[in-house]
């Protein structure tokens, strides 16, 4: 049925099935991680992957452009050791709880209803110093042959062929042209 003909009268316009991805928050699994000594404790559920996103691929179609991700701090913990990424964006989104957002300039207060973004090269960290569970969500683009720097202990992460092959390096500084002539 063309667009001219959906006001005539009689005319029902045709409905269309379109193949749509869905997931509802409630039926994914919650995964938690946690440090060895528990300084450090999120969890997660991952949104993107419920979607379909192949988080090992390196086919962009297979990947999606973004990564959504529902997270869970609790209390007296923060999400990850003080860190920035090589490439990757990642913007939050605060829902319930209060947290601190540590950064280059110090530390800052996010509530719900907060949104703050860190860019490449910006360290950043969240923790959560309140009573209740702090829960935000993330929205990172995941760019391919990301790796992250640590200020605090001097190490960097860096993904070899894949986010689930990477390797954390800690070496003392050199020349430019060590090795290299």
């Amino acid at each position: 049925m063309s667009a001219a003909h959906l006001g005539d009268a009689g005319d029902t316009p045709a409905t269309t099935v379109v193949s749509m991805r869905k997931v509802n928050l409630n039926e994914i699994k919650e995964e938690p991680w946690q440090c060895p000594r528990g300084k450090y404790a999120v969890c997660f559920k991952g949104i993107s992957e419920a979607l379909g996103r192949d988080r090992n691929s390196l086919d962009l179609s297979k990947r999606h452009p973004f990564d959504l991700e529902w997270n869970r701090v609790p209390p007296g913990k923060h999400n990850f050791p003080y860190h920035a990424h090589s490439a990757q964006w990642e913007l939050y989104l605060v829902i319930s709880g209060k947290g601190t957002a540590r950064h280059k300039d110090g530390t800052t207060d996010v509530v719900p209803g907060d949104a703050f973004i860190f860019g490449p090269d910006e360290p950043h960290q969240l923790s959560n110093f309140g009573q209740e569970d702090f829960i935000y969500y993330v929205i990172a683009d995941n760019p391919i042959g990301e790796s992250a720097y640590f200020p605090d202990s001097g190490k960097w992460k860096v993904n070899k062929s894949s986010a689930a092959d990477r390797v954390v390096l800690k070496g003392e500084e050199t020349e430019y042209f060590d090795g290299e002539e």
